[in-house]
């Protein structure tokens, strides 16, 4: 079995039901088949060969859906990336992975344009009529119909050249601690992961999946739409997310799964109307990719409803594969991510000899299971730092309660030492998000030549608030009687921002890269 066979095979099973649906766009599942390998026949035509490289600049939009199943019929790897990425970021990307193509949106070629104007290798192919170099895939819907020759490269729908061992794909990592790595996945990692979301939360041939967050992301990529595609669900799409548009889809049409990161539901349930839309056809609302505390909960549990609230976490190198936590099985575990590893997955907690430690000791999350990628691409260094004695280091610290559910502690490379003694920023960070004047926070370990490194608070403050107050004093009072004294921040900085990725991720190396040259960037 192969991805691009899932395709192939509900092309035929359900020729006639709607497969994606953007706005008032909509693709049958035999549609999205032959647009495929249409598109597969065009890309091998311009030159893209087996084992090429194919870049994806594409938001939620049917285009993506095609032209990931496309390159796969190539025997090619597809590459997607952010659809807000900066020219330097695709450009460092392409050249990192060796592209042969560059597939781009036509409302994105500006961020990129310069770069590609100035002539590169890449193939580049933008959506929408051909522009200067760039090619448009317009013609492509009004030229020859292609789909009697595709004999002519070999493309077969079915694939049967690919194996679950055959390489598929590259996912980047957010490189929030410095450049990304690429994330490089067999068929198997994929087929995995899909397979086990579909069981672990019933995703089925009568689903009906929205996607708001980025498909160049493996949650949403892997779990949602190879699992939805896998069980011949309906999958709605739109090329960015508001709150306005998550109540109007739902309810508009009928939705019964959605993923999203926790400030997608907070953002959301904050909506003037929210009580006005119907959101009953829901089965599972899904989150991860960031912490939630309980108070986080328990306004999700009011606004959504226990019974269908679900915690999934993993990394993208485990596929992302790891646990899982229902809301209504464990209420009182809320903000763990759950007690078990999922279907064809099994968590640790270990020391730094890659041993298991005893119940409320903190440790580093390894994952083993058939989900996890095979390599970092052209990083062999970094892989065999990963990927160890069949187990994933995660680079996550967690900790099992007494009652074996596992709760995330920090990240490995963001705990500070400060004499000589362990402080998880997470805690920190979590703390001082209750307070009201404050919006947003990061707390990093910054050198100091007597305790190895002193604890730093970022803030950003609510609109109103003065940034001339002493928000050292402010900051060590509100924390004190919940934290022992050395936790507590000694250094206090307030910005206009904090710095992010494309991803919405908080740089924490950048903050401390400003911090050694005496200045913080707040672009």
């Amino acid at each position: 079995m192969n991805v691009s066979a899932l395709l192939a095979a509900n092309g035929r099973k359900y020729p006639d039901k709607p497969a994606l649906v953007a706005g008032d766009a909509e693709l049958t599942f035999a549609e999205w088949n032959d647009r495929a390998s249409r598109w597969a026949y065009r890309l091998r035509e311009h030159g893209v060969e087996p084992g090429d490289r194919v870049v994806l600049m594409l938001p939620n939009c049917p285009e993506f859906a095609v032209f990931y199943i496309a390159v796969i019929r190539c025997q090619a790897l597809v590459v997607p990336i952010n659809a807000r990425s900066t020219q330097e970021e695709v450009r460092y990307i392409c050249e990192h992975a060796g592209a042969k193509a560059l597939i781009v949106h036509e409302a994105l070629v500006h961020a990129v344009n310069e770069w590609i104007e100035q002539g590169t290798n890449l193939l580049a192919i933008k959506t929408g009529g051909s522009q200067g170099v760039w090619l448009g895939t317009a013609a492509w819907e009004i030229g020859e119909d292609v789909l009697g020759k595709l004999d002519e490269f070999a493309i077969d729908p079915d694939a049967p050249n690919l194996t679950e061992e055959s390489e598929v794909s590259i996912l980047y990592t957010s490189g929030t601690t410095g450049r990304p790595k690429g994330v490089l996945y067999t068929h198997r990692s994929l087929l995995t992961v899909a397979t086990m979301m579909a069981i672990e939360l019933s995703i089925h041939h009568r689903s009906r999946i929205l996607q708001l967050m980025p498909l160049s992301h493996s949650a949403p990529l892997h779990l949602f739409f190879i699992s939805g595609l896998m069980v011949g669900a309906t999958q709605v799409m739109a090329l960015t997310f508001s709150p306005e548009l998550l109540l109007s889809l739902v309810q508009k049409h009928r939705i019964t799964h959605f993923f999203g990161a926790p400030v997608a539901y907070l953002l959301t349930m904050k909506h003037p109307e929210f009580a006005r839309y119907d959101l009953s056809s829901v089965e599972f609302w899904m989150y991860g990719g960031a912490p939630l505390s309980k108070e986080m909960a328990a306004q999700m549990e009011q606004a959504y409803g226990r019974d269908k609230l679900a915690c999934v976490y993993g990394l993208t190198e485990a596929g992302p594969t790891g646990t899982r936590l229902l809301h209504r099985e464990h209420p009182d575990k809320v903000g763990s991510v759950g007690n078990r590893g999922v279907l064809f997955a099994e968590v640790e907690v270990v020391d730094e000899a890659g041993r298991p430690v005893p119940a409320g000791t903190p440790g580093e999350v390894r994952v083993r299971g058939a989900g996890s990628m095979k390599a970092y691409y052209n990083n062999p260094e970094a892989t065999s730092e990963a990927l160890r004695d069949g187990w994933l280091y995660t680079g996550d610290i967690g900790k099992f309660d007494e009652d074996g559910f596992l709760w995330i502690v920090d990240r490995k490379k963001d705990v500070m030492i400060t004499g000589g003694v362990n402080v998880y920023p997470k805690e920190l960070e979590q703390l001082l998000e209750r307070h009201p004047a404050i919006a947003e926070v990061a707390v990093v370990g910054l050198p100091h030549p007597e305790w190895g490194e002193t604890v730093t608070a970022y803030v950003v403050l609510v609109a109103g608030a003065d940034p001339a107050h002493d928000w050292l004093t402010e900051v060590r009072g509100f924390l004190s009687g919940h934290l022992a004294d050395y936790k507590l921040p000694r250094q206090v900085k307030v910005l206009a921002q904090l710095p992010r990725n494309t991803s919405g991720k908080v740089l924490k190396h950048a903050l401390r890269d400003a911090a050694a040259q005496k200045e913080v960037e707040l672009t």
